[in-house]
């Protein structure tokens, strides 16, 4: 392929990115403006037009699938040889190879979740943490290695970023601290730890440094808006100040930053490279311009300054459709009948979506799809490869290809032996057998694809292992139901955003200005992820029958065609004048004026002695502990230590009651007033009957 060809069918700004060989490049890329076909031919171009060597490039990305998608595509344009990673497995395999040369003996084994470490953490310290509260410290361990804390810093660290930690900052210290302790006894890695070793080997070995910058001396980095403090260590580390750096993001799709990613690198890339070339694409080829138009006014009102105004480049298509409903089971069951109706148009369930803020929305959904007859698929929860019925299916086909014969049919074969895993004519009604059925069927229809470009039983199992190795799974049969965030990069025919509303788009805890920036974004990244069609929808309550005291999101004011605003158009000033009314909280106890926040939601003062039902507080706890695991949020997002004690305290009867006690709003009333005031009243008639 010669090089001009490779610039053939860019656009002027993507040409203009493939042309830029030279660094530093920063490319400002919009959603759907073809951000991975820019790079990719701009590698190509470089490669071909003899700037570097194919073996010399490093391309970095952040998902397995994205570096699979990256390596397939320089293929198709002839550059084979190029290196596309994630950070870590870059990390990993330069860690691995120089280890038994500069360190000596094997290298560490590495761990895929810090859950088990983190149990035997909390034996050794003698605590008792439950699961839930586990997994919370387990991501605040994650933010620290990212952000470069040390255990010992972590208090003073979390304060100063505004974060609530799920226990005591002392307690994330203390366990901290016996996690990184036992992982350097057993000689573990965890995925932070890959690539701080890999930066200090360099750092600590001259040698181990200048082979690997002999090696890779071309670095491309796309999602850089993604990037983390750690990340950037170990790219500087690798760059050892050379600037041949080509960086692809969008400030506007930054939704990771409670991990410890920045857009910080991305926006002020030209000031730590003045000489950079900064280049924005902004022609939208994925959505339709009415799409494009919601997109963009759900930014206008974004305190940013690096908002990139897209520029549709598809015909018309639909107008977005704003609904609200009674409650969320209806909300689900509107849904449902607009799917039907699509897919009865011609839509592919598979090129729709449903999307939502946390995971433990889906369930209302999974219940509406599954009366409704139509096939849904979770995404977030386990990988296609790494299902049960596909890896059996795997083994059984792998076995299969070793007695092989040819002139057996493909298509055929494959269809008998997963019919001995499960795979019938019809689907089963839903549920898991529906699932399992679905996965198989996802995989006979690859065979099927396969089979037309004449491949046999050997070469669709060796394309099955390329994809396992790259997550790259076949599309399977069904709406994909999933999270904001796990469906960044992703994108459907047809997308549904549901659960639009004040407390859960912003979520409840987001209260700084950033934490609320960085929500209006998920809601772009979810209209983004529309091509043609797409619904926005909101519930009143959350059950039929309920209290209908919801109020759609913020973010909708000004889009709907009816005027959010105006529902929510007194609440400042009403909030104003609680302000300037409130009288001083004293103790209910001892009368004296109450100055600290935990003592006024408490209403007493730290040293009265406080009479409550401690098998209230302890029921109030489990059923806190209960509810973060389903909504897969943290404990004190729900309600604080605090709150659950002033709660026992009093032991309200009412709504008012409820509302009465410091912390709890509205929204936190609507959503789990019902339960506290059912365990409250049950606490009450066991004390009754005593």
């Amino acid at each position: 392929m010669e090089p001009d060809n490779v610039l053939a069918a860019l656009d002027p700004e993507q040409r203009e990115v493939a042309e830029a060989v030279r660094g530093p490049v920063c490319v400002l890329a919009g959603a759907g403006t073809g951000k991975t076909r820019a790079i990719t031919h701009r590698i190509a171009h470089a490669v071909r037009s003899g700037v570097v060597d194919a073996q010399g490039v490093l391309a970095v990305t952040f998902t397995t699938r994205a570096a699979g998608e990256l390596r397939q595509r320089l293929r198709q344009l002839g550059t084979p040889g190029v290196q596309a990673r994630t950070f870590h497995a870059a990390a990993l395999r330069q860690l691995t190879y120089f280890w038994p040369r500069v360190i000596g003996g094997d290298p560490p084994r590495v761990i895929e979740s810090k859950l088990p470490l983190l149990i035997d953490a909390c034996r050794s310290l003698r605590k008792n943490q439950d699961r839930s509260e586990l997994r919370d410290i387990a991501s605040e361990i994650e933010w620290a290695k990212v952000t470069q804390i040390a255990p010992e810093d972590y208090a003073g660290a979390a304060k100063k970023a505004g974060r609530t930690s799920p226990v005591p900052a002392e307690e994330v210290f203390r366990l901290y601290e016996a996690y990184e302790n036992l992982r350097r006894e057993r000689h573990l890695v965890d995925f932070e730890t890959i690539l701080e070793l890999t930066a200090a080997v360099m750092t600590e070995h001259r040698e181990v440094a200048s082979q690997i910058r002999q090696q890779y001396r071309y670095f491309v980095v796309d999602e850089y808006q993604d990037v983390n403090p750690l990340q950037k260590l170990l790219l500087d580390t690798w760059l050892g100040g050379r600037d041949d750096l080509c960086v692809v993001g969008d400030p506007n799709q930054t939704i990771y930053s409670f991990t410890g990613a920045t857009p910080r690198y991305l926006t002020g890339f030209s000031v730590e490279h003045p000489n950079a070339t900064v280049i924005k694409l902004v022609r939208d080829y994925r959505s339709t311009p009415q799409v494009v138009s919601l997109a963009n006014r759900v930014l206008d009102r974004a305190r940013t300054p690096h908002k990139l105004a897209l520029i549709a480049q598809r015909p018309d298509g639909p107008e977005p459709v704003f609904t609200e409903y009674d409650d969320e089971t209806a909300e689900a069951e509107g849904v449902a009948r607009a799917v039907r109706k699509l897919v009865g148009g011609g839509v592919p369930t598979r090129e729709i979506a449903v999307l939502f803020r946390v995971n433990a929305q889906s369930e209302t959904y999974e219940q509406a799809f599954a009366k409704a007859g139509l096939p849904y698929v979770l995404r977030g929860a386990d990988r296609f490869f790494e299902r049960p019925e596909v890896r059996h299916a795997v083994v059984l086909l792998r076995g299969a290809a070793r007695s092989f014969e040819p002139g057996d049919a493909l298509a055929s074969t494959v269809h008998h032996i997963l019919s001995t895993a499960g795979l019938t004519p019809e689907p089963p009604g839903g549920g898991k057998a529906r699932e399992k059925w679905e996965s198989l069927k996802a995989l006979a229809d690859l065979a099927e694809d396969l089979a037309a470009t004449g491949a046999d039983l050997p070469a669709f199992v060796a394309e099955l292992e390329r994809r396992a190795g790259e997550q790259h799974a076949p599309p399977v049969e069904g709406v994909t139901l999933a999270s904001l965030h796990a469906a960044k990069g992703l994108e459907w025919d047809a997308v549904f955003l549901v659960g639009v509303t004040e407390g859960m788009l912003p979520i409840i805890y987001a209260e700084t200005t950033d934490q609320i920036e960085e929500e209006r974004r998920l809601l772009y990244v979810g209209v983004t992820r529309a091509r043609a069609h797409l619904s926005v929808s909101w519930a009143l309550a959350r059950s039929p029958g309920g209290r209908r005291s919801r109020k759609p999101s913020r973010f909708l004011d000004g889009l709907t065609g009816r005027s959010a605003q105006k529902s929510r158009a007194t609440a400042p000033a009403a909030a104003a004048d609680r302000r300037q009314v409130a009288a001083p909280i004293s103790c209910r106890v001892c009368g004296k004026t109450l100055a600290a926040a935990a003592e006024q939601k408490l209403g007493r003062c730290a040293g009265c002695p406080a009479d409550y039902d401690e098998s209230l507080l302890a029921a109030l706890k489990s059923w806190r502990t209960g509810v973060a695991k389903h909504e897969k949020i943290p404990q004190w997002a729900i309600f604080t230590d605090v709150t659950l004690q002033a709660i026992a305290e009093r032991a309200p009867h009412s709504e008012q009651d409820l509302l009465a006690i410091t912390g709890i709003g509205r929204v936190k009333l609507d959503r789990y007033g019902e339960a506290v005031l059912e365990l409250c009243r049950i606490a009450a008639n066991q004390t009754e009957g005593a």
